[in-house]
């Protein structure tokens, strides 16, 4: 495959070193000639120097033949415009950008845009570290895709499913637990793994039907 990537900071430049190792061809572009600096000499003979929305600047870069394209730099106007080009002027089929704004990027993913929020990703991944068992933080999605058709989040078990399967848990209500954490340790667990006291449950499912799931867990059991 090729790839052309936007953004030459440490993101883009691990992405591009990353892709080059496992066979694929990348192109990187970037405003600032200094940036290029951070890439190997077999990465940076293609570098392209200008702006990532430019038409000209794209084709050099390759994007005609490209198989994917990634916003990553520091603007967050200039990553949507220039995936926003990718795709819809060249048809790039896999593109994805970088988001610092989490209300674009809802936006952007309204408009089928791929994005990657990653301070707001990474401030609710510690928070629910910091403070563990917060209702409000809980109910926010642990990922979502980019058409809201289908989140993750991450609950801790109530305690009176504690030597249930994770079969039982999934029976009827749309869900799949994609792994637990237990005691530190992930486990891809199958169906018929035994619940236990303590685990954390990462469950994908409808937005809608992740709403108030650990309310509606414990208040099964306690109806028997």
């Amino acid at each position: 495959m090729h790839i052309v990537i936007m953004g030459c900071g440490r993101v883009g430049s691990t992405l591009a070193h990353t892709l080059v190792d496992l066979g694929h061809t990348v192109a990187v572009i970037d405003q600032d000639p200094d940036a290029f600096r951070r890439l190997r000499s077999n990465v940076a003979k293609h570098a392209v120097r200008g702006v990532g929305h430019d038409r000209e600047v794209l084709q050099t870069a390759g994007i005609d033949r490209a198989s994917a394209f990634a916003a990553v730099s520091n603007g967050d106007n200039s990553n949507i415009i220039a995936a926003r080009v990718a795709r819809e002027t060249f048809g790039v089929e896999h593109v994805a950008a970088r988001i610092y704004d989490p209300r674009r990027a809802a936006v952007y993913q309204r408009l089928g845009i791929p994005t990657v929020a990653t301070v707001r990703w990474t401030a609710d991944a510690i928070l629910r570290r910091m403070v563990p068992g917060d209702a409000q933080l809980a109910t926010e999605p642990e990922w979502q895709d980019a058409s809201g058709t289908l989140a993750m989040r991450e609950t801790t078990l109530p305690e009176a499913w504690a030597g249930r399967t994770i079969a039982e848990l999934e029976q009827g209500r749309g869900l799949r637990v994609v792994y637990v954490t237990r005691s530190g340790r992930i486990l891809l667990a199958g169906s018929d793994e035994v619940l236990q006291s303590g685990d954390v449950l990462h469950m994908a499912a409808r937005p809608r039907d992740l709403r108030a799931l650990p309310e509606r867990l414990a208040d099964e059991t306690e109806r028997g």
